[in-house]
């Protein structure tokens, strides 16, 4: 669960939607003082569905109309008898997608079990659970469903990929001990176990980040080494000048499109995230938008490059990555 919705955990209902920039502020502050020693994470051994698909399912709350219409269209095309697992379905596949068949299987028979309303691991229907993998196939052998699938996931990805590196950069920066379940150093797409538990390709990232520290900037695209940038420039960070991350404040963006942007200052580590890209992209950008630093000279951790002058406009901050690590020039020089 990302800490940009776990703030108020156990204390909300359902009907509470979301956690504004101001409230995640407030919890941070008060975990800074009252629990710095606490874990955070985004994924772990019984994650249901990956952090990344979390983040990728997130853009539907910015197209809300366009999301009904679409399921709805699906639904009517390929219909299943518990409309509530079907959303269920959809929107995992929406999330995951491109997603190889047997792991769609294996996902949709044992979600369905373990929701106990149409069938069980005790009492399983295996009607329903046949209409149920019918359905799934339906979604790679009916070509044109198959493509309609491919453009609507092909087209939210994007914004998928900036909440995704926005709530890995909050959760390692913010106050707490960050975890990194092995495997989500890339993007992460697994859902339910022991889909989550498949062997992690270390050679692979080991391979990416050596790039990385050749001074290699990876585009935000599908082979995920940007979010690999984020995740071991942040914690070499954390490790090499703990005094960074010894306090909390948060840093306000002032301008037309402030509300896009979470920033913090945790002791002279500045994080600063894009969130709801899409409608970030509608009001037409950061435009004239400036973040206040504290300190007259930062090196953004993922770019390096270095700003000067106490204020920076966002769209020069994160013309490059949606996500911006910055820190003392002098603090830099010196690891």
């Amino acid at each position: 669960m990302d800490p940009l919705h776990r703030a108020q955990r156990g204390r909300r209902s359902p009907a509470h939607f979301g956690t504004p920039p101001a409230e995640f502020h407030r919890f941070a502050a008060a975990r800074q003082v009252r629990w710095p020693a606490s874990g955070t994470t985004l994924s772990t051994h019984d994650t249901k569905r990956g952090e990344d698909v979390r983040a990728r399912l997130a853009v539907l709350s910015e197209l809300p109309g366009r999301w009904a219409e679409q399921v709805g269209r699906w639904m009517a095309r390929a219909p299943l008898s518990d409309p509530a697992f079907a959303h269920l379905l959809w929107q995992t596949v929406v999330g995951a997608w491109p997603i190889e068949r047997e792991r769609l299987h294996a996902y949709v028979e044992k979600a369905s079990r373990e929701a106990s309303h149409s069938t069980s691991w005790s009492d399983p229907d295996l009607a329903f659970e046949r209409d149920l993998h019918a359905l799934v196939d339906g979604m790679y052998d009916d070509p044109e469903l198959h493509a309609e699938i491919s453009r609507f996931a092909s087209e939210i990805t994007p914004a998928g990929w900036s909440n995704s590196l926005g709530q890995k950069l909050v959760q390692l920066a913010m106050p707490g001990v960050p975890d990194t379940y092995q495997g989500t150093e890339l993007w992460e797409n697994s859902l339910v176990d022991p889909d989550n538990r498949r062997p992690v390709d270390f050679a692979v990232r080991r391979e990416l980040l050596a790039r990385l520290d050749g001074g290699w900037r990876p585009a935000v695209d599908a082979e995920g080494a940007a979010k690999l940038l984020v995740v071991s420039r942040t914690l070499r960070l954390r490790r090499d000048h703990p005094e960074l991350f010894a306090t909390y404040r948060p840093v306000p963006a002032h301008g037309r499109a402030g509300a896009h942007a979470v920033a913090f200052d945790r002791g002279g580590a500045v994080a600063v995230a894009t969130r709801l890209p899409l409608g970030l992209t509608r009001r037409g950008g950061w435009r004239e938008t400036i973040l206040s630093l504290s300190v007259n000279q930062v090196t953004d951790l993922f770019t390096g490059r270095v700003y000067s002058g106490g204020e920076v406009l966002l769209a020069d901050l994160l013309a490059t990555y949606p996500v911006a690590l910055l820190a003392p020039q002098e603090s830099v020089e010196a690891s």
